[in-house]
């Protein structure tokens, strides 16, 4: 059975957190999908409202602390990501886009995310594609048709007609399942040469040219 990492990050503020509910369902949902599909899933949590000061110190100052280099590496090593965030003046928060801010450019190109948001009226629900969907595209992700959005209503609400909050997340989450199967494993650094002494290798770079 192949292995395949999944970040989740959620950006709400609260404990408990209706953000952090939507991610964990959406988490649960995509490692089941996962598993239909024979790849055993590994998930890590990144808990932004836990990194707020760090990332405002990495933006002043350019340099992250070892909490938030540990949740960068999570994030730029995963296979596929989940990122949900509350919604504040009809847009992602502040926080879940400093956080996004400090990721070094190219280091999110490929990689599948399911874009998913948390808002009290569903009249917010188009941030998903005004909003998150941009943002992501921006930075060279692959962005998964379906987004989410759970607004106050959609908790404990029935599923007629396939528009229920458990029908997206089953959707989305088996687009991302798609997207992760298919992929390459999160690339790992090279291995450095060993046995082979310099001189060895000059004299055949000589040889080729």
């Amino acid at each position: 059975m192949t292995t395949r990492t999944i970040a989740v990050v959620s950006a709400g503020l609260g404990v408990p957190s209706s953000t952090r509910l939507l991610a964990d369902r959406l988490a649960a949902a995509a490692v089941d999908r996962l598993r239909a599909e024979g790849v055993q899933a590994i998930v890590e949590h990144i808990e932004v409202r836990d990194l707020a000061q760090d990332v405002t110190n990495n933006l002043l100052t350019g340099f992250p602390s070892p909490d938030l280099r540990r949740a960068l590496a999570t994030l730029t090593g995963a296979d596929g990501i989940i990122a949900v965030t509350p919604v504040f003046n009809g847009s992602y928060s502040g926080l879940f886009k400093s956080f996004l801010d400090v990721v070094e450019p190219g280091a999110l190109d490929g990689v599948p995310v399911l874009a998913a948001a948390t808002g009290g009226s569903e009249r917010h629900s188009l941030v998903l594609d005004h909003a998150l969907r941009p943002l992501f595209s921006y930075l060279h992700a692959v962005v998964v048709p379906t987004g989410v959005f759970a607004a106050s209503a959609d908790w404990g609400a029935g599923t007629e007609g396939g528009q229920g909050l458990e029908s997206r997340i089953d959707r989305a989450a088996g687009e991302l399942a798609d997207l992760v199967a298919r992929s390459r494993p999160a690339s790992s650094p090279a291995p450095l040469a060993v046995g082979v002494d310099f001189a060895s290798l000059l004299a055949g770079a000589s040889a080729r040219r």
